[in-house]
């Protein structure tokens, strides 16, 4: 199963206690994954998700006692009138007075005023439209909403934990999107997918370990490429003395200098003050080593 199919199943098992985060939670799917029949007066369930079936059922079930729901593009969803007409009206989707149920428009405020609520709004649309790419190879989170406006009031609820979200136009729809991974794990908090979160986390552990390891041997290569080169052009410089000046001209210090390096060609310049009679430090190597590049290179001028 994919990451996102993992979270849509972690936040299916869910079921809030509380009636008014049921019904919340209800909104989003329906208002999402639902819709309307012919006659523009009936609810239908327009969803082969088996995940978002299943919960509508339960919190039909939890919120109004409902058991005979049905599933189909054309089918009503509540057979029964009195009980389609306490779920219009419990979920503020309008179809009073001959006006048609209103779906896939923002739902109403009065349903998600209170935190919890919103949480449970959030994990009905991640159900419904959302999905999440793979961590090991990016990291993005997002929800695909038929209209702007639904689009709006979602990035503002996710916005109202003080997690960024953006929107952008794809096709005919509008994308709420997550990119960054902090924000990602604050918004699976947030809907309640705890265990997901703590994959996620892991993943995130061992991305960054494995980034700072890379990031360390390339740092160590070109360290160890830049000595190499640096000790080849000095032992380059030291040949040509010895060739066209001779040691025999050089200061005591540089001579020997001279001699060590071309005995240790490998060495770092800390080992090469050790060789030294007496030892000098890191500085001093590193001095007499340009002053027999100086000289070099005043000979080859």
């Amino acid at each position: 199963m994919s990451f996102s199919g993992t979270v849509k199943e972690e936040l299916a098992a869910q079921i809030s206690p509380a009636r008014h985060c049921q019904l919340a939670e209800l909104a989003a799917l329906l208002h999402f994954e639902g819709g309307v029949c012919e006659d523009g007066r009936h609810l239908c369930l327009n969803t082969e998700n088996e995940a978002v079936a299943k919960k509508c059922f339960t919190l039909f079930k939890k919120a109004f006692n409902i058991d005979n729901v049905v599933t189909g593009v054309r089918g009503r969803l509540l057979p029964d009138e009195d009980a389609e007409r306490k779920v219009i009206q419990a979920l503020h989707l309008g179809g009073e007075e001959n006006a048609p149920i209103a779906l896939h428009t923002p739902v109403s405020s009065l349903l998600i005023k209170n935190s919890c609520c919103a949480r449970a709004y959030l994990r009905g649309a991640f159900l419904s439209v959302g999905s999440m790419s793979d961590p090991e190879k990016s990291y993005h989170l997002e929800f695909v909403c038929d209209a702007r406006a639904q689009a709006e009031q979602l990035q503002n609820i996710i916005q109202g934990f003080e997690i960024e979200a953006k929107i952008i136009k794809r096709k005919k729809y509008d994308v709420v999107y997550l990119k960054e991974s902090s924000g990602i794990v604050d918004l699976l908090n947030v809907m309640g997918a705890h265990v997901s979160l703590m994959n996620l986390e892991n993943l995130r552990i061992v991305k960054g370990m494995r980034n700072s390891i890379n990031r360390r041997v390339n740092c160590e290569a070109a360290n160890i490429s830049k000595t190499v080169t640096a000790a080849t052009k000095q032992i380059e410089d030291i040949l040509l003395i010895r060739d066209r000046y001779g040691f025999e001209k050089l200061p005591d210090n540089l001579r020997q200098m001279a001699e060590i390096r071309l005995e240790y060609p490998d060495a770092a310049l800390k080992e090469l003050g050790g060789y030294l009679e007496p030892a000098v430090g890191k500085s001093g190597v590193n001095h007499r080593l340009r002053r027999l590049s100086e000289i070099a290179d005043d000979i080859r001028s």
